[in-house]
């Protein structure tokens, strides 16, 4: 089966063809920026691999949606929540999560304000 072709690097002016967006010298170029202005600088102490296990080890033992649950709804779980927001003091620990899908997600944090929906 032939593979799909090059496409252009997407970094203005640049020659260079590539599989993904950006080609191996401006993918690195943009990581840095994007991780600079989009993500606190302590983002890997508050999620890092740790929480990646946890996360995945809740969402394991909580298959569905515990709002859509309540509801008499099956829907299968898409994120791991915390009931009290880690930058305002929470934990991972286990009585601070709730497993739900994405629509329930965003819900809760339109309500709170502190998020813009994702698409």
């Amino acid at each position: 089966m032939p593979s799909k072709p090059k496409r252009p690097c997407s970094s203005p002016g640049c020659p260079n063809l590539t599989d993904g967006q950006y080609c191996e010298e401006h993918r690195v170029v943009e990581r840095r920026r994007y991780d600079k202005y989009q993500r606190s600088k302590d983002i890997n102490k508050k999620y890092g691999r740790a929480w990646k296990r946890i996360r995945d080890r809740y969402a394991q033992e909580h298959p569905l949606c515990e709002m859509c649950k309540e509801d008499g709804r099956l829907t299968p779980t898409d994120e791991v929540h915390h009931i009290l927001p880690v930058s305002q003091g929470g934990t991972h620990d286990r009585n601070n999560l709730m497993s739900l899908c994405k629509s329930c997600h965003n819900k809760i944090h339109l309500e709170l304000g502190d998020r813009q929906i994702r698409r």
